[in-house]
């Protein structure tokens, strides 16, 4: 995976289920557009559903709800979004390393 933004919602949707799409995209720092696609997506799959509050005085207020399909691909595509970046820690930890190592080589030839 190397798109997280599916997660970045369904995390937020998570704690935040009462967000509007608005919200959604100013918090994770994406476009209004995207947001929606991806909420709809999201609603596509089965992996939320939407409920509409009834006794709100804002008739577009809603309630974004994670399905149980829901929370198991989010802890699906978090197992998956962390084995990604633990990978890319250990490349970057050897990098690290080895830029060191040419750095003191470089130090000692006076360079």
């Amino acid at each position: 995976m190397t798109d997280s933004t599916p997660l970045r919602v369904l995390r937020h949707l998570d704690q935040s289920p009462d967000s509007s799409q608005r919200e959604i995209a100013r918090e994770l720092g994406m476009s209004l557009g995207k947001a929606n696609y991806v909420v709809r997506a999201l609603l596509n799959k089965g992996l939320v559903k939407v409920r509409n509050f009834k006794n709100s005085s804002n008739k577009r207020a809603y309630a974004y709800l994670l399905t149980p399909e829901g929370i198991a691909a989010k802890a699906e595509l978090t197992r998956a979004y962390l084995a990604l970046k633990v990978t890319e820690y250990d490349a970057l930890k050897l990098e690290i390393e080895r830029l060191r190592v040419e750095s003191e080589g470089l130090h000692k030839e006076g360079r």
